[in-house]
Order: structure tokens, then C-alpha cells, then sequence
């Protein structure tokens, strides 16, 4: 059961959400790549949306299970209907990528009740049976690595080497005339220069305050008065996208929940910039090449955006009830967040965003 190179049916999970998945790839193009094989993703249903823009996967199957966060989870009916369909599917072996803070011993559980002989994950108890190919995981006490980084060096552990470590997507034909649709008819003017600036957040605890977001909104409308802003978010956030608009007023237009994945990756690979709080968007727009500008909440190190330019503003999650009680995050908060990192200055945000600007070549027109 060494030898990963004979397996054509491996199965991959990563049980998250959008950013996470997009953070895999990189590893599992190199499964892809090293194996020849085909793969399955097994994710949430979140995660399965980012799954449609990953060339590498050619079948995705969902389940949100209890042992993740989501905002519902699976019965125990689905679970044991899922554990005879991946018994079915014959699986050469599972690969199960987490974040240094999961455990992946349930998810393991899964692939073991359903016969699937090889199982790699990264483990920090001893897993006996359930893993086949335990990598004992150091993190983040002796070391931490970036998500795309912990991910690729799991892999290595089989032989998947990539000598391409980027996050790639494969976005329909149809994404891009389908978005700039969708933005002329709320009003945007598709042939002058936008940037997003993306308020939604997954969880509170990484959420920007909306007195910030007006005041750097308003500063960069009177220094780019060509710009346009598309406050973007989730069809749940679009109340907040709407605050946000009628607050900041002509050049702004709220954009939550109006485009599906593609379609905002799209809208985000048109954008002269990117500024986001730590979200999938970062992700999406690392992948694109997009200049990024990150309102940082300093919840886990290993999420930054990956091989793209951007400048990172970092900050505090200070209200006690947002955190964890995870002890590895714990462990993380009291080693690396000690000291209080206040909110970034409006300047020297708007700063940030005319260096990036200016080296795309998208600075002041006049």
C-alpha cells in the first residue's frame, strides 16, 4: 500500500469552505500531474462552488459534516448513504487536507469505514488505523507554512511533486460577457476602470467596520474620481453592500449577491485592484494576478494571498465573545498576537492602493 503511482482513483477531501478549496489546488494539480489519476473532491457545499473553476478535479461530491463549520450539516442518514457510496466508487486512497487547527481523525473515520486502503493526512495524536500514511503535524508549535505550502508538502509525502505551486483557475467562455451584463444593468459603466472593494465576511470576527470602509471609500473617490467601486459580497451580505452604497454615494454600486463564482471571478480579473477582508476573494484574486490590498483581521497566518502583489494591514480581534476556543488557536493568538495590532489608517490605506495602482499602470487619469 506504498506505492501511490498505480493509484488511478484517488479521492481527495477538504471539507471547508471556498478559500480553503482554492487553496489545495496547487496540491492537487500535483496529484494530477504525478499520478495521471482521476480525482474526486469531496467538500461542502461552499467549497464545491470554488470545485467548478479547478481544471484538476473531475468530480466533486458534497457534504457539509457536523465536524466542520457550516451553517447546517449532514443527517446521519447522508453520512452512512455517502460512507456505501464511496465504498462503491472504489478509491485507491484518500488525501485529507486541513488547516493546523482541525482534526482530521472523523474525516478519516469516513474514508476508513468506507474500505479506501491508502489514507494521507497530517495528524497531531496518533491515528493507529485510520491512517495509512500519517505526516505528524508540528504545526504551528514548532513552525507555520503557508495553507498552499502545508498543503504541497503533504502531498510530497506520496510523490506528488509540482514544480508549480500558483493558484490556477478555469473560468466558462460565458463568465466574462455574463458579468459585464449583470454590472451594466445595476448601472456600472463596463468600459471605465473599477476596483472592488469586497465587505463580506464569513465570520464575524474578520469583519471590517463600515465607518472604516466609508472613510477609505470616500478618500479614494476624491483621488480617483475615474475609478468606480463595486462593493462586493454574498446574496446574505447584500444589505450590507446596500449600507455601504447609499453611504458612500455617485460611483458606488452594490454588487452583493448578484454574480456567481465565475462570474465575480471574472469581474474580479477585470478589476484595476482588489481590497478585501481575509475571504475567498483574496484567494480568487491571487489566482488572477490582482493587485490586492487586505484588511487583515489576525485570526490565522497561514491564509495571506499567494504569489500576487498586495500589501497586508493587519489587525486585532479584540472583542472576547469573536474569540476562539480552540487551543490551538489559542496557542497561535498568545505567541504571534500578543501585542494589539489597532485598525489601519484610511491613508495610509489609500497610500497602499496608489503604489499598487501605479505599478499596474492604473494610477490617477486625468
Amino acid at each position: 500500500m506504498d506505492n501511490w503511482n498505480l493509484c488511478a482513483n484517488l479521492l481527495v477531501i477538504r471539507p471547508d469552505n471556498i478559500g480553503d478549496v482554492l487553496m489545495s489546488s496547487p496540491a492537487i494539480r500535483a496529484i494530477k500531474r504525478s499520478f495521471g489519476c482521476k480525482i474526486t473532491l469531496l467538500t461542502s457545499e461552499a467549497g464545491a462552488t470554488a470545485s467548478t473553476l479547478l481544471p484538476e478535479v473531475d468530480e466533486t461530491l458534497v457534504a457539509n459534516f457536523p465536524w466542520a463549520k457550516h451553517t447546517s450539516s449532514i443527517s446521519p442518514a447522508y453520512l452512512n448513504g455517502l460512507v456505501s457510496r464511496l465504498e462503491s466508487a472504489a478509491f485507491d486512497g484518500c488525501v485529507i487536507f486541513t488547516v493546523y487547527s482541525q482534526n482530521p481523525l472523523p474525516t478519516a473515520m469516513l474514508a476508513w469505514a468506507a474500505g479506501i486502503p491508502r489514507r494521507l493526512a497530517y495528524c497531531r495524536e496518533n491515528p493507529y488505523e485510520l491512517l495509512t500514511h500519517w505526516v505528524p503535524d508540528d504545526e504551528p508549535y514548532a513552525h507555520i507554512r503557508h495553507q498552499v505550502a502545508r498543503d504541497l508538502d503533504l502531498v510530497e509525502q506520496i510523490g506528488a511533486y509540482s514544480n508549480d505551486d500558483r493558484i490556477t483557475l478555469a473560468l466558462p467562455n460565458v463568465a466574462d460577457a455574463q458579468a459585464m451584463a449583470k454590472l451594466n444593468r445595476i448601472g456600472v459603466n463596463v468600459g471605465r476602470p473599477f476596483v472592488i472593494f469586497h465587505a463580506g465576511v464569513s465570520e464575524p470576527k474578520r469583519a471590517f467596520p463600515p465607518e472604516q470602509w466609508i472613510a477609505l471609500t470616500q478618500r479614494f473617490l476624491i483621488a480617483h474620481p475615474t475609478q468606480q467601486v463595486l462593493f462586493t459580497g454574498s446574496a446574505a451580505d447584500r444589505a450590507w453592500t446596500d449600507q455601504l452604497c447609499e453611504a458612500c454615494g455617485a460611483g458606488t454600486f452594490s454588487v452583493g449577491g448578484l454574480l456567481n463564482i465565475a462570474e465575480f471571478a471574472a469581474v474580479i480579473r477585470q478589476a484595476a485592484l482588489v481590497v478585501s477582508v481575509n475571504t475567498a476573494t483574496i484567494h480568487l484574486a491571487s489566482a488572477l494576478g490582482r493587485p490586492l490590498v487586505v484588511l487583515y483581521a489576525l485570526t490565522n497566518p497561514q491564509h495571506t494571498p499567494w504569489r500576487c502583489p498586495h500589501r497586508l494591514f493587519p489587525y486585532s480581534v479584540t472583542e472576547r465573545s469573536l474569540q476562539s476556543r480552540n487551543e490551538v488557536i489559542r496557542h497561535v493568538d498568545r505567541s504571534l498576537y500578543r501585542e494589539r495590532v489597532s485598525l489601519p489608517d484610511p491613508d495610509d490605506m489609500l497610500n497602499a492602493i496608489d503604489e499598487l495602482l501605479d505599478s499596474q499602470g492604473h494610477g490617477q487619469l486625468v
